[in-house]
């Protein structure tokens, strides 16, 4: 039998885990960042790229590194026009990314699943302060005024406030949900389908939807093709679906509409009336008006029958006041309207539900994303988008 030194395996062994230690150590401290890119509005209409100095996370904040985002009308309103005096400001809303750095206070998610470096993840409203809806009706706090949404935070200390760019800083208090389980293009769509999750929960409160319902979708930009896909998932068959772009109707044929309606194959909103009511048996039981576009919103109630409901989504800014008739569009109908702004955190939680249930049933969500740009070409993925010249525009973190 061999025998061994005592005190020298004793010191290999510490040597070992010493070494050990500081590769650990070494590594980590390479996967952690101290500079990043970030995409500033400047300007009305100008982005330009910043590298700048990451601050330091305290143990109730996550750092994540941008893997995309997607582009959101709201997005391209403050870049054309700044409506919320938010310039300059790191935009983006839509996004995801993997943890390189997480607070050790930090520890589950929203639902309680675990979280540590590596993951993917997405987030949903921010709540900055308490009210009425963040103690008493949790419920509804997006009603708050102390929701916050990152990508439409002013500029601040964090510097790293929206995502568009290499990576955003996740405050204490901030809605995180575990994602690691999707692909990169699933977790971009998880916000814009949590939009349109939250406006079927609203119209579902009407007691309006059924299996048998005819439901008109006016509008077929990401919203409206969104709303139509969660439509589906729920078992509704007759959709109809209003636009003027064939492309986008194609889609929503594809995505779950059973019918699609080209207003620019008419010859003026009476024609286009007319045969909806003719195709619904007098016009659609419930509505979804998914556009920024006043006349739409006037227009819209129009297609419901008497007794039917309507959902308004359209307006996440100010885009002027629409005009309707309260005798003939709300009274004499007994319309029952409900309108509907951003999301719930148990929105997201149903949206994750959907996705399982979207590709169980095999819609080609993926078809939304269209088009993909780098940090680099932002400038020109807002044209691109301003132009409607796809559906969902992506920043893709190369």
């Amino acid at each position: 039998m061999e025998s061994y030194n005592i005190g020298n395996i004793e010191q290999i062994v510490a040597q070992v885990i010493k070494n050990l230690q500081n590769e650990s150590g070494a590594a980590s401290s390479a996967a952690v960042p101290t500079k990043g890119k970030t995409a500033y509005l400047v300007e009305k209409q100008k982005i330009e790229v910043k590298t700048l100095d990451i601050p330091a996370i305290s143990d109730d904040e996550v750092l994540v590194r941008v893997e995309g985002c997607g582009i959101c009308g709201t997005d391209v309103h403050e870049y054309k026009n700044d409506p919320f005096g938010l310039i300059p400001v790191v935009l983006g809303h839509e996004g995801t990314g993997e943890i390189v750095k997480i607070g050790k206070n930090v520890t589950t998610d929203m639902v309680g699943k675990p979280l540590k470096v590596g993951d993917k993840v997405v987030t949903s409203v921010t709540l900055t302060g308490d009210d009425e809806y963040t103690t008493l009706k949790p419920e509804r706090a997006n009603l708050s005024d102390n929701m916050a949404v990152y990508g439409l935070l002013p500029d601040d200390s964090y510097k790293f406030n929206g995502w568009f760019g290499e990576y955003i800083i996740l405050r204490k208090g901030s809605s995180i949900f575990n994602v690691s389980d999707l692909s990169l293009d699933d977790r971009i769509l998880v916000e814009p389908f949590a939009v349109a999750m939250h406006a079927v929960e609203r119209a579902k409160t009407t007691n309006l939807l059924s299996f048998g319902s005819k439901v008109l979708v006016q509008g077929c930009g990401p919203i409206g093709l969104t709303v139509i896909a969660v439509l589906r998932t729920m078992g509704i068959q007759n959709i109809i679906a209003v636009d003027g772009d064939a492309k986008r109707l194609q889609l929503a044929k594809e995505i779950g509409a059973d019918l699609t309606v080209n207003f620019k194959d008419f010859t003026g909103f009476d024609d286009m009336l007319a045969f909806v009511k003719r195709q619904t048996n007098g016009g659609a039981d419930f509505a979804f008006q998914c556009t920024g576009v006043p006349a739409a919103a006037s227009n819209i109630y129009k297609f419901i029958k008497r007794g039917g409901g309507l959902c308004e989504l359209g307006f996440f800014v100010d885009n002027g006041n629409a005009t309707i008739n309260p005798h003939f569009d709300l009274c004499q109908k007994e319309i029952t309207l409900v309108g509907s702004w951003v999301y719930t955190f148990r929105d997201y939680v149903n949206t994750l539900e959907f996705l399982k249930r979207a590709k169980g049933i095999k819609l080609p969500i993926q078809k939304l994303i269209t088009h993909r740009f780098g940090l680099d070409e932002l400038n020109e993925a807002m044209v691109v988008n301003m132009k409607q010249e796809g559906i969902k525009i992506a920043f893709i973190n190369k």
